[in-house]
């Protein structure tokens, strides 16, 4: 079979009033038969228990997803192809045995290496991105991956690909409004069939045609087509890509389909569709339709029976070769789970001993911010209220940054956190050298809109199988004692650190702010960095910063020496921590001290290690006491340590109640010096 690209310069010179020849009309409909063919055998995989137990049939969707694979430049374009693009993909550059490879979940599968689900296509190397099963959320990357073309001026275009419900979600509606304001080249294609699963397109919006719910965006061109006609599909794509690569704005391609099958085979789509429906699906098959087209445009019956018979031994061919493939490997689950972090050879443990002027935590992290800037010229920052004028952030964290680096690398961002994060993720996909600093939300207890792009980020890395890692530094306002009540004084460590694939830091102190920020900005993969509000411009908090001071990942800090009790703390009680420590020390009670630092990863070694000298535990945390993250700590205590300890684990943190905005009812939820002094006593005399 003759690659797709052959066929590619003269589709796109062709008008849409002209036939294709021969030629071209013959390559396209081997591909579209090939398609075909890896469709209708894909259920057999799971009839004989060897795979492919998700699989949604393509079948309806041919025209537009031809047209949308022939478009991609293999190594040059950015595809985001959604859970029903096999033939896009195939169209695009993956072979029938990379199918195949993908729907069994063999080793070798390019895109995930049967991590992901099947029918997840894709082949980072080419440009084929690895997306996962929530629905459009991908949308959200193609608009942030489309900011880093323009940003550095490449001519590539960013196609997202996607069912016409997915744009029921406002995650979507997020990245095409953030497209069409930054004029990006990216192209929507969207995959109209009338179905979400089993609900109809007219449950989901009052428009016939769901791109019409975007008609008032100024810089958006809507193309719609017949998703079942090869030529009109291809016309719409051609318009549309000549659109966006113009630099005009986005462009969204709205192609109407027809769903054959059910949705997936998980689905019986005879018990909402009736018989008569089904048979008019069935009429409308494009494969049919453009045979047909091909015989009347010069291509003999010969030469189509020629290509089908040469499309299903290509076909037998790949499925005897995946068959034969081998499996992961169960060992591999611990590979790519999170990248290595960098490694500073100046501070390897890091600790310093260095004196100077001690500075604030919030000057320590403005420090590091520009510091680490002007070291990686290809590191951007944007976030709401990040730079207009002097202003700086909600807290001025990010003061002087645009004044300095300029609006393409500090900008803001609308109030859409899920936007804010999810453009993170594309961006840092154009060029692994790119980091991104991100305040994804102005408090921490804003960012749960954007909590679906903190998991995806959380298992790109795994997901892809070592491919992709968004190299993402989230930065957010946390805790309380500023009197801000709900939304403004909550903790989200405890849900965070539920994430394998993400790092979680807490610095209590300017020179653990700015390493930990250093290591998290020269880093690959993403890091959730919380800073503690209450301490940016607390004199607890300031400390001598040295000059590219890190602190490695999983490494807790010793604040104080001591024989009789450990209390384990991250972020503002280590301040009360050591606050009861001195008063102890008073009445003859040596407490050992550790700053966790680093929650994810934690290091348990210096944790059990303090346990079994001091023989008794308190871990004190700000979050709530019941499902905190101390309760964490505290099981692997017990179950390390069991034979070391004298007493039960004791923890202390804030009521399991929402943070009262009066004043009296904050210090009646959070814990305090006095709260931590009165759980360290009860540990001291069980």
């Amino acid at each position: 079979m003759e690659t797709p690209t052959m066929v590619k310069a003269a589709l796109a010179a062709l008008a849409p009033e002209v036939p294709a020849d021969p030629g071209t009309l013959k390559h396209l409909y081997q591909i579209m038969h090939l398609g075909r063919v890896l469709d209708d055998k894909a259920p057999n995989y799971l009839k004989q228990a060897v795979g492919w137990s998700y699989h949604a049939p393509c079948a309806g969707h041919d025209g537009i997803q031809l047209a949308l694979g022939l478009s991609f430049r293999a190594g040059k374009d950015y595809l985001f192809p959604y859970y029903r693009d096999l033939l896009t993909c195939l169209a695009a550059g993956l072979t029938p045995l990379e199918i195949i490879l993908n729907g069994i979940s063999k080793k070798d599968d390019p895109s995930s290496g049967g991590r992901h689900m099947s029918n997840h296509f894709g082949k980072p190397e080419i440009g084929i991105q690895n997306v996962s099963s929530l629905t459009g959320n991908h949308t959200q990357h193609a608009t942030g991956l489309g900011r880093a073309v323009k940003h550095y001026g490449s001519d590539a275009v960013v196609f997202s690909s996607q069912g016409e419900s997915s744009l029921s979600e406002g995650y979507c509606y997020e990245a095409i409004v953030g497209a069409d304001k930054e004029k990006l080249p990216v192209v929507f294609v969207i995959q109209d069939n009338g179905y979400g699963i089993s609900v109809p397109k007219r449950d989901q919006a009052a428009n016939e045609h769901l791109c019409d719910n975007f008609a008032g965006l100024p810089n958006l061109r809507i193309v719609k087509c017949d998703g079942l006609d090869v030529m009109d599909s291809l016309r719409a794509m051609n318009e549309s890509i000549a659109y966006a690569a113009s630099g005009a704005g986005p462009a969204m391609v709205y192609a109407t389909c027809v769903r054959i099958g059910s949705h997936s085979n998980s689905d019986r789509h005879d018990w909402y569709r009736d018989e008569a429906e089904l048979a008019e699906a069935r009429a409308q098959d494009p494969l049919p339709r453009f045979r047909a087209h091909c015989l009347k445009h010069g291509v003999s019956e010969t030469d189509l029976q020629a290509l089908e018979a040469e499309n299903l031994a290509a076909y037998n061919e790949a499925s005897d070769k995946a068959l034969r493939a081998a499996d992961p490997d169960p060992a591999s689950i611990f590979d790519f789970v999170v990248p290595e972090g960098w490694v500073s050879d100046r501070y390897p443990e890091g600790l310093h001993h260095e004196e100077g002027t001690p500075i604030t935590l919030l000057q320590a992290l403005n420090q590091t911010l520009k510091e680490e800037f002007r070291h990686n010229p290809d590191t951007f920052i944007w976030g709401q209220d990040m730079a207009n004028k002097e202003k700086g952030g909600i807290f001025n964290v990010s003061k002087g940054m645009q004044q300095e680096f300029g609006k393409a690398r500090v900008f803001n961002a609308p109030i859409a956190e899920d936007f804010i994060v999810g453009t993170a993720n594309g961006f840092s996909r154009f060029d692994d050298k790119i980091r991104v600093v991100v305040e994804g939300a102005e408090f921490a207890d804003y960012i749960w809109p954007a909590a679906e792009q903190i998991v995806e980020c959380s298992h790109d890395y795994w997901r892809s199988n070592g491919k992709f890692a968004p190299n993402i530094t989230l930065r957010l306002a946390s805790g309380g004692y500023i009197g801000g009540g709900l939304y403004h004084s909550q903790n989200v460590e405890a849900w965070l650190t539920s994430l394998p694939g993400i790092r979680v830091v807490v610095p209590a102190f300017a020179d653990d702010a700015a390493g930990l920020l250093r290591m998290a900005m020269r880093s690959r993969g993403m890091t959730l960095y919380l800073e503690p509000k209450f301490l940016y411009n607390s004199n607890l908090a300031k400390a001598v910063v040295p000059e590219g001071f890190a602190v490695p990942f999983g490494k807790a800090r010793l604040r104080r020496e001591g024989k009789d009790l450990t209390i384990l703390a991250y972020g503002t009680p280590v301040h009360f921590a050591l606050e009861a420590a001195e008063t102890l020390a008073k009445e003859g009670v040596e407490v050992e001290v550790v700053d966790l630092r680093s929650l994810l990863p934690l290091d348990t070694e210096t944790i059990f290690a303090s346990v079994k000298k001091t023989h008794r535990v308190l871990v004190a945390h700000e979050d709530k006491v019941f499902g905190g993250f101390g309760g964490e700590v505290a099981a692997q205590v017990s179950e390390a340590c069991f034979p070391w300890l004298d007493a039960p684990v004791g923890r202390v943190g804030s009521t399991f109640t929402p943070v009262g905005f009066n004043r009296i009812l904050e210090r009646a939820v959070l814990p305090s010096t006095p709260k931590v002094l009165e759980a360290a006593r009860r540990v001291l005399a069980f």
